[in-house]
């Protein structure tokens, strides 16, 4: 009988934190000192279901230390619509880290990239040392990084009290391409989220439907004078976009990272500094919750918090 695969759990701090924020009544879960904690309380609720339902054996979460980045770098407008953040969320996610590190579990950012490049690259590490991987991401993008060994769970338009999988037949069953494929399709289509203008008047059937004659963003191109119609003249005049665009969708796979999946194992809560950290933020419930999923073990010198790890102390949160 085949031994079973360690599973190593990744999150996307930052999106999560933000979908949880929108998802729960901010006037609802404000401290005493008025701080408001909505974000952190959807997002550690999530967890706790994570950890009760995928039972992980390796866990981090990752978070973005600020909007700019090397895609800022090679296209200024990356993200620049996007608002200021909101002054309720301001202070939610130095909290979170907080949490998180009393519960013993590793935070990581990385200066010049995205969570979302963090994510990849401990994911593509631990599906070839033979774990099975879940992403939980509400960025679209990750949809690529989906195989045999990495599943996604993306959060649907409640927030993030329920995650959809996404294995590679979901995927097919909901774009009609592969998850390599998926950024060759948001390429041409663009991503509003993100900034990224597509082709005028490509939507997504349309983009599915040369995908999967061509193949590739690359391979349609080069066959553009076969596309005809106004489409196939907006893909010719703006070609620079999807180019563009697909340069800065493919995530980083190897970015030079302190850590390694093996070091992500999960530890020992350190109950008091859980206890400290929950009471401050009035998390009674989930305080029971976090007892309930590990009973608390004496904090010994291995299990102290985990600082965060990052290239450099964190900027103010931003949208994401």
């Amino acid at each position: 009988m085949p031994e079973e695969k360690p599973t190593l759990l990744l999150i996307d701090g930052h999106s999560l934190a933000f979908r949880a924020f929108y998802a729960l009544p901010i006037d609802s879960f404000v401290t005493r000192d008025g701080q408001h904690t909505n974000a952190i309380h959807g997002f550690i609720s999530m967890l706790l279901n994570l950890l009760q339902q995928q039972k992980p054996t390796h866990l981090a979460v990752a978070f973005d230390i600020s909007r700019f980045s090397f895609r800022t770098r090679e296209y200024a407008e990356y993200k620049g619509t996007r608002g200021e953040t909101p002054p309720e969320f301001v202070g939610q996610v130095p909290l979170l880290e907080e949490a998180l590190q009393a519960m013993n579990i590793r935070t990581i950012s990385k200066e010049d990239f995205e969570a979302d490049d963090i994510l990849a690259t401990l994911a593509t590490r631990g599906a070839a040392e033979g774990y099975r991987v879940l992403v939980v991401s509400g960025d679209r993008d990750t949809i690529q990084l989906v195989d045999d060994d990495i599943t996604l769970l993306y959060p649907n338009v409640r927030g993030v009290s329920e995650l959809k999988t996404y294995d590679t037949d979901a995927v097919i069953e909901r774009y009609g391409i592969r998850p390599e494929q998926y950024p060759e399709i948001a390429a041409l289509v663009g991503e509003t989220s993100d900034n990224l203008p597509g082709v005028d008047k490509v939507g997504e059937k349309t983009a599915v439907k040369w995908i999967q004659q061509y193949g590739t963003v690359e391979e349609l191109l080069a066959h553009a004078d076969d596309i005809k119609g106004v489409v196939g003249q907006n893909l010719r005049d703006q070609q620079d976009r999807v180019v563009r665009n697909r340069k800065l969708n493919r995530l980083v796979r190897d970015v030079e990272l302190p850590l390694a999946p093996a070091d992500l194992e999960r530890q020992p809560i350190d109950p008091t500094a859980v206890r400290s950290v929950f009471d401050r933020l009035q998390f009674r419930t989930l305080l029971d919750r976090v007892f309930k999923i590990e009973e608390p073990h004496p904090t010994p010198a291995s299990s102290t918090p985990i600082p965060p790890t990052t290239a450099r102390s964190p900027r103010p949160p931003y949208a994401r």
